[in-house]
């Protein structure tokens, strides 16, 4: 509404300015070649402005006349810009299809079309280090490095084509490359130095390293609080034995930054135990227990006094655990302290509610049971045969490798905080095929007393007990 009355108060003035100089009285002499003219005023201004146009379209005329030749050529550039993004698209979906081959046609035809555009001399080098050309892909991620928009996604190829050849020094040789380009920038490099650092145990520079990295999220704290906690726990146990007060520092460290981080706390608590610093190692192996319920807590809680009898760790074990045990591996902490002061009645209590389905610990525990109360061979030699195919007890685990204490690096991948404690999954039973029916002639042979029909494997997932 308000363009309209723009509009309509502009043509009434317009209108008014032409009527006025259309009113102008007076004329204008004008000679030329002998010629002699006398137009009034108003017609002399309406003829001036006619000519002004004219001239001005035929400039116009005249100057488009002149740029066709480089708009052609600029509507050719922007045809061939266009093929080459198309192209370059393509090539994108064919490397992401899995057709390597004729992702680098493209790519090829991309570059080329764009002027060596970088992008494309990437995508190429990507498809030809999939089509297993590694001497072209090689040269394009060099000449890409020298180029400071591609030289992190060069350097990135390279360190995925060394990985690929097996050619791990070279590859943490670009990792730390990216890194002096760009600090803090690249992920994938700050984890293959780091990952190296953890593997050759440098964990000075890598709780340094992990310090510097940025923590955004919630989420991201918390990671990187943990691998703080580690490196602390893995220097502690570095220098438990050379440096006790030193290691002591870095556990404690550890348990600030997770409280509950039990290889930390079984370090410090073995610390202050060897100073003579009982309470302190008690209350803080009281503390992880009642938080974990880890059995390695229990355990060194009944060590926690050098010189003490195996009644007097008995004794500290029933102040820590509860009659009944609460979970199998209370019972069999408490079953062993049992066994080692000869309270035979004490060890069953503790395990009556698990010999049922027992766990490989369980049956190698009642073994021990019969045969010191009773000195029964036959019902020992029952129980460890129970033991054999029973389901294992949590342990430290990590890539298969099962170990009797906790490690700060998997010595398989070398991958930090891998250790886990969990049943081994090499202990879960494989199904068991369903048996061919007898013949009628044949009789099977009962099973021997005190043998399970047949032990049942654990769902995926599930954790024995």
């Amino acid at each position: 509404m308000i363009r309209l009355a723009s509009w309509i108060i502009a043509s009434l003035a317009i209108t008014a300015l032409i009527a006025w100089i259309a009113s102008l009285s007076g004329t204008l002499t004008i000679e030329v070649a002998g010629w002699r003219m006398q137009p009034e005023i108003g017609t002399t201004v309406f003829l001036l402005i006619a000519a002004l146009v004219v001239v001005i379209l035929v400039w116009a005329l005249i100057r488009r006349l002149l740029d066709t030749p480089r708009v052609l050529a600029r509507r050719a550039r922007e045809r061939r810009r266009e093929a080459g993004i198309e192209a370059l698209s393509d090539a994108v979906v064919a490397l992401e299809a899995g057709d390597p081959s004729r992702a680098r046609a493209l790519a090829r035809d991309a570059r080329s079309r764009l002027n060596d555009n970088p992008a494309a001399r990437l995508l190429e080098a990507r498809a030809e280090l999939a089509v297993g050309d590694m001497g072209a892909a090689r040269e394009h991620y060099r000449a890409l490095i020298s180029n400071e928009k591609t030289a992190m996604a060069a350097l990135a190829g390279l360190y995925e084509q060394a990985r690929v050849q097996n050619r791990p020094d070279v590859a943490l040789t670009f990792a730390r490359k990216a890194i002096t380009l760009e600090p803090g920038g690249a992920g994938w490099a700050s984890e293959a130095v780091f990952a190296d650092l953890a593997r050759r145990g440098a964990w000075a520079q890598a709780v340094a390293m992990v310090n510097d990295q940025p923590a955004r999220s919630r989420a991201e704290r918390a990671a990187k609080r943990r691998k703080q906690a580690v490196i602390e726990t893995a220097r502690a146990r570095e220098t438990e034995e050379k440096d006790p007060l030193s290691a002591l520092d870095h556990a404690l460290t550890a348990l600030k930054l997770l409280p509950d981080f039990v290889p930390a706390a079984l370090i410090a608590a073995r610390i202050h135990s060897n100073r003579g610093e009982t309470r302190k190692a008690m209350s803080l192996l009281r503390r992880i227990w009642r938080a974990t319920g880890h059995p390695h807590a229990a355990t060194l809680y009944a060590n926690a006094q050098s010189g003490a009898s195996a009644a007097e760790r008995l004794k500290r074990v029933r102040e820590l655990i509860d009659m009944p045990p609460a979970n199998r591996a209370a019972a069999m902490v408490v079953a062993r302290a049992a066994i080692d002061a000869f309270d035979w009645a004490t060890a069953r209590d503790a395990l009556a509610s698990y010999v049922a389905e027992p766990t490989e610990g369980v049956a190698s525990l009642m073994a021990e049971i019969e045969e010191g109360e009773t000195g029964d061979q036959g019902k020992a030699r029952e129980w460890l045969a129970r033991a054999v195919r029973a389901p294992r007890d949590p342990v430290w685990t990590a890539d298969g490798i099962v170990s009797d204490e906790w490690e700060p690096v998997s010595p398989v991948t070398g991958r930090l905080d891998a250790f886990e404690w969990k049943v081994p999954v090499s202990s879960v039973p494989a199904p068991v095929a369903p048996a061919r029916p007898q013949p009628a002639d044949e009789s099977a042979s009962p099973p021997a007393l005190g043998e399970p029909a047949a032990t049942l494997p654990l769902a995926p997932g599930q954790k024995a007990e």
